[in-house]
């Protein structure tokens, strides 16, 4: 495996990525969004890392601006729209690097999945081959989310309701009906995104899809059984849509 630190610039901002290559020519790649709070050292990220190599498949992972060790500032930065802005940059420079085929698949966790949905019909107009995606725990509705994380952390202070009315208020139920060849996990204990959010989605995509609900499962998917059965089945998922 060769592991490339790099960046580029979304709208100004200077955004940090890591590329994961497996030792063969032109592999396909899978780029992943971070959920709202989370980085590119996120464990599902980590993972993806880890076993997309193992299995001959690129990844790239990267921090959304306000985020890790990108430019911005969360509460400021942050919005739908500018994220999948750095996600389509993001697509954009890692296939600049000219390290991997065009055959693109997506990962997104949590807001890193409705980022990816946002930024499917504008992934589907590129010259790339578009070939699937693995959404986990997804929202396509922002007024479902429920317990708002308002309260401050170390890496971020307190956040009044205004900024998810001003910065976090969406719907993109119908954009889900874009997709295809798509893989959703979600838990139906999941007391932060609803799991009608997967059935929203799953109901819109187009076949061939797949969703995998996790009984008892929470958001985080803390569960070591949901996390062993999110690896087996998302790198069958990618292997299949890249026709390994």
């Amino acid at each position: 495996m060769t592991t490339h630190h790099t960046q580029f610039i979304s709208q100004g901002f200077t955004l940090k990525g890591v590329l994961h290559l497996p030792d063969i020519k032109n592999p396909p790649i899978v780029v992943g969004s971070h959920g709202l709070e989370g980085t590119k050292e996120s464990t599902k990220q980590k993972i993806l890392s880890k076993i997309l190599v193992q299995n001959k498949i690129a990844f790239f992972r990267f921090d959304h601006r306000g985020c890790g060790q990108s430019d911005g500032e969360f509460v400021k930065d942050t919005s739908l729209e500018k994220r999948t802005i750095d996600f389509i940059c993001a697509v954009n420079h890692v296939l600049s690097m000219n390290k991997t085929s065009r055959n693109l698949a997506v990962f997104g966790s949590s807001m890193g999945g409705a980022t990816c949905i946002n930024a499917w019909n504008t992934l589907t107009a590129m010259d790339i081959n578009l070939c699937g995606a693995v959404l986990c725990s997804a929202p396509v509705i922002s007024r479902s989310i429920e317990n708002i994380p308002t309260q401050a952390t170390g890496n971020r202070p307190a956040l009044p309701l205004s900024f998810f009315k001003e910065n976090l208020l969406f719907n993109i139920t119908d954009k889900a009906a874009e997709l295809d060849n798509l893989l959703v996990f979600h838990g139906d204990a999941d007391n932060v995104v609803p799991i009608s959010n997967a059935h929203a989605i799953y109901s819109q995509a187009k076949k061939p899809k797949q969703m995998i609900i996790h009984q008892n499962g929470d958001h985080q998917m803390t569960s070591p059984k949901d996390q062993i059965q999110f690896e087996i089945k998302t790198i069958a998922w990618y292997l299949k849509c890249f026709s390994f």
